[in-house]
C-alpha cells in the first residue's frame, strides 16, 4: 500500500470516528440521536473543510514554503470565516429548536459563543495535524533509514569490488610467470585460484560468513603466496580458540594479510616472515598480523596510506559502529596490525549488505 492509499485510509478511519463521537457519543447523554446526527451532518463537512484548508493549503503552501505573512492572514480570515458558518448553524437552527431562550439572552455574534465554536472546531483541527504530521515524520525517517541503508550497501559493494580485481590480478601474474617457465605447480596455482574465486563469487554475497571459512579462503592465498616466495618466506598461521560460531563480514580479513606481503616481504630480498594470531575471549575477537619490517620499503609503497588498510577502516566503520578497534603499530623491524571485533548480541543487528 502506497502513502496516497494510507493517506486516505487514515482519513477515512478518523472523520468517520469523529462523526461518530459527534452523533452517538453526544446523543447517548440524552437519547436525542436525530438531533445530533442532523448536527454531525453540519459540523463534521465544516470542521472537515477547516483541517484541509488549514493543513494541505495553508500550511503546506504557504507556512511551509516560507510565506508566513500569507499563511497568518489567510488561516485567520479562514478561521473568523468557519467560526461564523458553525456559529449560524447553532443559533438559527439549533436554538430555535432546542434552546430558544439562547436566541434571547445571547446575539449571534456573542464573543464567548464564538470563542467556543472556534476552540470546539481548532481542537479537531489540531488533533488531526498531530496525527497526520506525525505520521509523515514517521515515513520520513524510514525514507532516511532505506536511503542511508543503500549507501551502506552501495559504499560496501564498492569497497569489495576494489578488494577482488586487485588480488585477482596479483594471483594472475603469478600464475602467467609459473606458465612461462613450464613450473610443474602451475596446475596447483589454477586450482587455489579457482577455490579463491568461487568464495568470492558466491560466499562473499552474504551478510557474514563463519569465520572457519574466511580463514580457510585466507589459508588458500597464504599457500599461494607461499609457493611464491618459497623458502626465504617464514609464515606462522595460529588459531588459539575455537572460531566456529563467530561470524565476520566476506573478505574482511583479506586486506591485512595481503597488505602484510604487499609492503613486508614482496620488496624484501632476504627472509621474511609473516606471523597472524587468532583468539576468541568474551564475545571479542582478536586478530593479530605481524610480519618483518624495512623502513625503505614502507616508505616507497607508502604503507601507511595503502588502499587495503584504508578499505578495511571504511567496512569496519559501517558495520561496526563503535564496535571495533584497528590499530598499526610499527617497531624496529615489525610491522604489527591489531583489529578486535566485537560479536553482536544478534547477527541481524549488524548493518547488512
Amino acid at each position: 500500500m502506497n502513502n496516497t492509499k494510507k493517506n486516505i485510509a487514515f482519513s477515512l478511519l478518523f472523520w468517520a470516528f469523529y462523526f461518530l463521537y459527534e452523533w452517538v457519543g453526544n446523543a447517548s447523554v440524552d437519547s436525542e440521536y436525530k438531533r445530533y446526527f442532523i448536527n454531525a451532518i453540519v459540523i463534521v463537512p465544516i470542521t472537515f473543510f477547516a483541517t484541509w484548508l488549514t493543513i494541505h493549503v495553508l500550511i503546506e503552501r504557504y507556512y511551509f514554503t516560507g510565506k508566513r505573512t500569507a499563511f497568518w492572514l489567510l488561516f485567520g480570515g479562514s478561521a473568523v470565516v468557519l467560526t461564523l458558518i458553525r456559529r449560524a448553524f447553532n443559533y438559527y437552527y439549533t436554538y430555535p429548536l432546542y434552546y430558544p431562550q439562547g436566541q434571547v439572552t445571547m446575539p449571534y455574534l456573542f464573543p464567548p459563543k464564538l470563542l467556543i465554536e472556534a476552540v470546539s472546531m481548532y481542537l479537531i483541527v489540531a488533533l488531526y495535524a498531530m496525527f497526520y504530521f506525525l505520521r509523515a515524520w514517521y515515513e520520513q525517517q524510514r525514507a532516511t533509514q532505506q536511503l542511508l541503508k543503500d549507501k551502506a550497501e552501495a559504499q560496501l559493494e564498492l569497497l569489495k569490488s576494489q578488494v577482488q580485481p586487485h588480488f585477482i590480478f596479483n594471483t594472475l601474474n603469478n600464475i602467467y610467470s609459473y606458465a612461462m617457465q613450464n613450473n610443474q605447480q602451475t596446475a596447483e596455482l589454477i586450482y587455489r585460484l579457482s577455490a579463491l574465486l568461487s568464495y568470492m563469487l558466491y560466499d562473499s554475497r552474504q551478510t557474514t560468513i563463519a569465520l572457519s571459512k574466511e580463514l580457510e579462503y585466507i589459508n588458500n592465498y597464504i599457500e599461494l603466496e607461499k609457493i611464491r616466495y618459497g623458502k626465504r618466506l617464514d609464515v606462522s598461521f595460529n588459531i588459539f580458540d575455537p572460531v566456529d560460531h563467530f561470524k565476520i563480514p566476506p573478505l574482511l580479513l583479506l586486506p591485512l594479510v595481503e597488505n602484510s606481503f604487499k609492503h613486508g616481504v614482496s620488496s624484501n630480498l632476504k627472509d621474511c616472515w609473516i606471523r597472524m594470531d587468532i583468539s576468541l575471549k568474551d564475545e571479542w575477537l582478536s586478530v593479530k598480523i605481524e610480519n618483518s619490517y624495512e623502513e625503505r620499503d614502507y616508505a616507497h609503497n607508502g604503507h601507511k596510506n595503502g588502499i587495503g588498510l584504508e578499505n578495511v577502516k571504511k567496512r569496519l566503520e559501517i558495520l561496526y559502529q563503535g564496535k571495533h578497534e584497528f590499530r598499526c603499530i610499527q617497531e624496529g623491524d615489525s610491522f604489527l596490525t591489531i583489529l578486535k571485533l566485537k560479536k553482536p548480541a544478534h547477527e541481524s543487528t549488524m548493518h547488512d549488505h
